[in-house]
């Protein structure tokens, strides 16, 4: 039997950033909801005509989204929070629950498993009343075959996967009621004259117990028994599907997809349980989430294995293409490098070109994947730092009396994350500089105005601790990647992380190591404005590990102890500066965790390592903060409690303060900073949202051990918007001195 292609997940912000532009132009009021209509349409229409260009054989469709695929889920099935109810538009109600507004707050967002993806965190509530407001798969699927005569394949995220990733009181109970209206989802499908339909349940790789097994396996036989005609694929990724024995052989559908490159156990577990000869088996053999070309030769081998075991493959890719760039077509990369890349249509070349060798029997092309940038100083430094037990000293409690008695702060002490307002002003003089339009001397006195401008706004508004502002940082992995050695950086590279948020992932192709000062300059200046103390601010090895593509040739951990070492010379050049307190943020900390329980420990032993190699030389004077967001933390406080920072500041206000969970079961006895609101959010706080917050807070935290911060940076916010919130957050720390004397607080 020949074999098909397929693919899913394919980059849906255009080769340009386009989907970015037209919302953003949609936010600020400069084209109607029509026009954003049908830009939206246009972005569908090619996405499927790239796919079916390069020769795939079954196209995709319902990928397009305006924020976040499982926000999509929850508009189409009416799970939506009470406060967003009264608006009557839809695509209001829609952006309104991703963004908030003035009077309601958004809704919780978080990591799509392990990676930099954020999705919208269905709020279902205990009248929640599951039904179909409106088929978005059945309407694009009409659009493609309508426009461009396509017959395509819906991919829905599974009805397992949707309820793991909701807050819901009853998983159980509402399993059971979701099943009627997949049900229904797939009759007018099948009425339709749909013939397939993927449902993507990456959840089934999460380590499951029995109970919640046969709950999945006894939903998909109530949601698949009453259909013949639609042909219904199950398909997993990011790891090796869990209990494949029963999941393979009881899941009631035609076929399952195996992502075979973060998954290797998929193919172990196929050799020893073997795959039933009446299902499809869906092979993801060309990466989804790295940029390297595919080796063919390995992966011919992988299929001629798989061959032995069922005739009936459908070739595709490991996991969603969402998080690889569109092309590496007009990157302007060395050709060393670009002969062994191969971002999203590539992947789609590759897939067409093994189906060719695979059918007809042909020579896989000639490949020359060699590449190598070794500094032997670097591995040498590693081999000798990963050996030492990296502790600070003395302890906590000593360091950070004496730490605050030297920095003169106040009880409630206020700062912010780092980044403060990326203007439009601001990033057309980047590209005034990057294209010579204006020369470096006058980038730099622009950049400098900006910092004089943020140090003023900061002391006027009353915070604590201050912070230059970013401003000369595009993105917060980019610009280390940029001034450290063994990273490349694409032009059009851009990859989304939420929304309009897009980011350029570096590409780490060799040994990193610094060889100039990273921030010392914008530091040191910022400092010089003002007598209170400024942040010298870093972003943390794991985070820049996690959010760039990593080399293949050595291990991860190895990669994470190069970039720290490299971080550590810049630590002691800020210290010896006179720059009293450093902080290294470490938003991807909890995203890296591996997602099998059993891989858990040696991630977090290396980690947290790499943590401690920034910071274990400093003095004890120098106050060391860490800052995490958008992730669950609560059941890893005390892996983040071994990374022996003196402050954490972390996200809390989109969660409703959720994290505080974690402080009941576990005392955490350093500074810490919970974030009291939402910046990815275009409101302004009210100072009762914080205050319950606070209040939370403290009833489980040393008050003098807590700080009061926003929950994450300021570049996306404008300058309106941004004092008129820290203006309310440094009245609640007001508020909140008045009412504690001692370790006693009334109420505010």
């Amino acid at each position: 039997m020949p074999v098909k292609t397929t693919v899913f997940g394919y980059p849906k912000i255009g080769p340009q950033r386009e989907l970015k532009k037209v919302l953003e132009s949609y936010w600020n009021g400069k084209i109607s909801q029509a026009e954003l209509m049908e830009a939206s349409e246009n972005l569908i229409l090619n996405n499927a005509k790239t796919i079916a260009k390069h020769g795939i054989d079954i196209i995709p469709s319902n990928e397009f989204s305006f924020y976040d695929f499982i926000l999509d889920l929850s508009l189409m099935f009416n799970v939506i929070p009470e406060r967003f109810r009264k608006i009557e538009n839809p695509l209001e109600k829609y952006f309104a629950i991703a963004r908030g507004t003035a009077d309601a707050p958004a809704s919780e967002m978080t990591k799509w498993f392990n990676t930099n993806y954020h999705y919208i965190v269905p709020e279902i509530e205990s009248n929640t009343e599951f039904e179909i407001t409106e088929n978005k798969p059945l309407k694009e699927y009409e659009l493609l075959k309508s426009s461009l005569n396509f017959k395509t394949k819906p991919v829905i995220t599974g009805p397992f996967t949707y309820l793991y990733c909701a807050k819901v009181a009853d998983y159980a109970y509402f399993l059971d009621k979701i099943t009627s209206v997949y049900r229904g989802l797939l009759k007018e499908l099948e009425e339709s004259g749909v013939e397939e339909v993927q449902f993507d349940e990456p959840a089934m790789v999460l380590d499951l117990d029995n109970k919640t097994m046969r709950e999945v396996i006894d939903c998909y036989k109530k949601i698949t028994k009453p259909f013949n005609k639609i042909k219904i694929y199950v398909q997993t990724y990011y790891e090796a599907l869990s209990e494949y024995e029963r999941m393979v052989y009881e899941l009631p559908v035609h076929g399952i997809g195996f992502d075979f490159v973060d998954g290797k156990e998929n193919l172990e577990n196929i050799s020893k349980f073997g795959f039933p000869k009446d299902k499809f088996l869906i092979a993801g053999v060309v990466s989804g989430r790295d940029p390297w070309r595919t080796d063919f030769k390995e992966i011919l081998k992988l299929i001629e294995i798989l061959t032995k075991f069922t005739e009936k493959i459908i070739l595709s890719n490991s996991c969603p293409l969402i998080h690889l760039p569109v092309t590496i077509k007009n990157e302007h990369l060395p050709e060393e490098l670009l002969k062994v890349l191969s971002f999203a249509n590539e992947r789609l070349e590759e897939l067409a070109i093994l189906k060719t060798v695979i059918n007809e029997g042909k020579e896989p092309p000639l490949q020359d994947l060699s590449m190598k940038f070794v500094n032997l100083n670097v591995s040498e430094k590693v081999s000798q730092i990963s050996q030492k037990t990296l502790q600070r000293k003395p302890e906590f409690a000593e360091r950070y009396k004496k730490q605050m008695e030297n920095l003169k702060l106040p009880l409630f002490p206020t700062t912010t994350i780092g980044s403060f307002p990326q203007t439009t002003e601001l990033r057309k003089a980047r590209a005034d500089y990057k294209v010579g339009r204006i020369s470096l001397e006058e980038y730099e006195n622009f950049i400098n105005n900006e910092i004089k401008k943020a140090i003023e706004i900061q002391e006027k508004i009353g915070l604590d601790v201050l912070v230059h502002g970013e401003f000369e940082r595009t993105d917060m992995v980019e610009f280390f990647a940029e001034k450290l050695q063994g990273f490349a950086i694409t032009k059009n590279g851009w990859v989304q992380s939420y929304g309009s948020r897009c980011v350029r992932p570096p590409i780490i192709y060799g040994d990193v190591w610094r060889d100039k000062p990273l921030i010392l300059k914008e530091t040191l200046y910022a400092q010089s404005l003002t007598k209170k103390p400024v942040k010298g601010i870093l972003t943390g090895p794991v985070t820049i590990l996690q959010w760039s593509y990593p080399r293949k040739d050595i291990p991860k951990e190895e990669i994470a102890y190069q970039i720290a070492l490299a971080l550590n010379e810049e630590v002691m050049e800020l210290e010896k500066a006179g720059i009293k307190i450093i902080q290294i943020d470490e938003p991807a900390f909890r995203e890296g965790m591996p997602l099998k329980k059993a891989k858990v420990n040696q991630y977090f032993d290396w980690a947290i390592k790499s943590f401690r190699i920034v910071t274990h030389s400093v003095k004890p004077e120098t106050q060391i903060h860490t800052h995490m967001c958008y992730s669950d933390f609560n059941d890893i406080i005390e892996k983040i409690y071994e990374m022996d920072a003196d402050v954490i500041s972390i996200e809390a206000s989109r969660s409703r303060g959720e994290i505080l969970k974690a402080f009941e079961k576990f005392k955490y006895d350093r500074g810490i900073g919970i974030g009291v609101y939402d910046i990815h959010s275009p409101r302004v706080p009210q100072l009762e949202e914080m205050i319950e917050i606070v209040e939370r807070s403290i009833k489980l935290i040393d008050i003098s051990l807590f700080w009061i911060n926003p929950d994450c940076g300021l570049k996306t916010r404008g300058w309106q918007e941004t004092i008129a919130s820290l203006k309310n957050m440094v009245m609640v720390a007001l508020l909140f001195r008045e009412s504690c004397r001692g370790t006693q607080c009334s109420k505010v």
